[in-house]
């Protein structure tokens, strides 16, 4: 095997996303000396903390660092004293910036119930047991970044607009990756729109059905959102990669959540173009928000940003068996009971530091 040098560009942001981000690269150093990689890292400002110190929440010195890297791990954002400022102006809008510029349009969410924590999720055992699946989410598009856009006039008299819109071209990129991501898997993909309503889902079908005539392999079925919402609870185990449009996919992967026994466990990937070298562009992070109200007290649970590492290793490095080192190491910590208190340990709950340094222990 090949040594690689990776060249990691790491962006912790407000709240829990500075903890959780700290045992992440913890991890990520422990694989590249555990299989020989140098690890070339440099950290920037993004979010919350940006506007605090650059007045903005996605300062050019970051867009600088996140053209050179190879991929960028990345905390959460947003701090409840910019919950009422105009949209530009919170830290959200630095995500959205950042996928802009690198072109990440396709984001993954894999959603897998362990064995382990089977009982900390709400549903029923028997209901969730064996779940084990992709969201794909459409990242660049739709009513997110559609315009026209925006708030006018004064009270009595406000309005506001925003636009979802979508282009085939958008939607055959997105449908095409999730139709190779089944195929290496079990060769499902659940498209979901809301075509009975919406003229972007109509053409979202449409495009969907033409780009699955060149995967015959996979068996492709159309599927309402509301009723994806309903099905992901009642019988999650039909699903294998589920593909989908912006909105609609930040909200059923945080349903997900429900799945995983802790919306703390959902690591992400998102993904775009390549680079000259072959290496995907990625954008590495937990699904979880900044949980200001935890922030600073060593209990969040690390394991989604730990994740969030595995997918890198394999999608921006094609590190397979480092990626698979990782994930092997969670789950035998989840074995061992040892977990943040979301996870509902039977004795007393691990913090942050501890379940980061039992990974670490667990790759060798």
């Amino acid at each position: 095997m090949a040594l690689m040098e990776l060249n990691v560009l790491v962006l912790p942001g407000d709240g829990i996303g500075v903890e959780v981000t700290r045992e992440a690269v913890r991890v990520l150093e422990r694989v590249c000396a555990k299989f020989g990689h140098s690890l070339k890292l440099t950290q920037g400002l993004l979010g919350g903390i940006a506007i605090h110190q650059t007045g903005s929440p996605f300062p050019p010195e970051t867009e600088k660092l996140a053209r050179q890297a190879d991929a960028t791990l990345m905390g959460a954002v947003g701090l409840p004293e910019f919950d009422n400022a105009p949209p530009a102006q919170r830290p959200e809008r630095g995500l959205l910036g950042i996928r802009t510029i690198l072109g990440v349009y396709a984001n993954l969410r894999p959603v897998r119930t362990y064995a382990a924590l089977i009982d900390s999720s709400p549903l029923k055992n028997h209901l969730v047991e064996g779940t084990d699946m992709i969201i794909v989410r459409e990242l660049t598009g739709g009513i997110y970044y559609g315009t026209p856009r925006g708030i006018t006039g004064e009270a009595p008299n406000e309005h506001a607009v925003n636009t979802m819109a979508y282009s085939r071209h958008e939607i055959d990129r997105i449908a095409r990756m999730a139709f190779e991501l089944a195929s290496k898997r079990r060769k499902k993909v659940s498209s979901v729109d809301k075509s009975n309503v919406l003229e972007t889902s109509q053409l979202w079908r449409k495009v969907v059905t033409e780009v699955a005539a060149d995967y015959p392999g996979v068996e492709l079925e159309h599927i309402l959102v509301d009723n994806c919402a309903m099905q992901l609870v009642l019988n999650p185990r039909r699903f294998d990669v589920v593909v989908t449009e912006n909105m609609f996919g930040d909200i059923l992967s945080d349903e997900g959540s429900v799945l995983a026994g802790s919306i703390g466990m959902l690591p992400s990937a998102s993904i775009g173009a390549r680079r000259p070298s072959g290496k995907w562009v990625g954008l590495y992070e937990p699904v979880h928000g900044s949980a200001p109200d935890i922030a600073g007290q060593n209990k969040a649970n690390p394991l989604g940003a730990i994740g969030s590492v595995a997918a890198m290793l394999e999608y921006s490095f094609g590190l397979m068996e480092e990626a698979a080192a990782v994930n092997r190491a969670m789950e035998e910590v989840l074995n061992s009971g040892h977990v943040t208190a979301d996870l509902r340990p039977k004795g007393t709950p691990a913090t942050t530091g501890q379940v980061g340094q039992a990974v670490c222990e667990a790759i060798g």
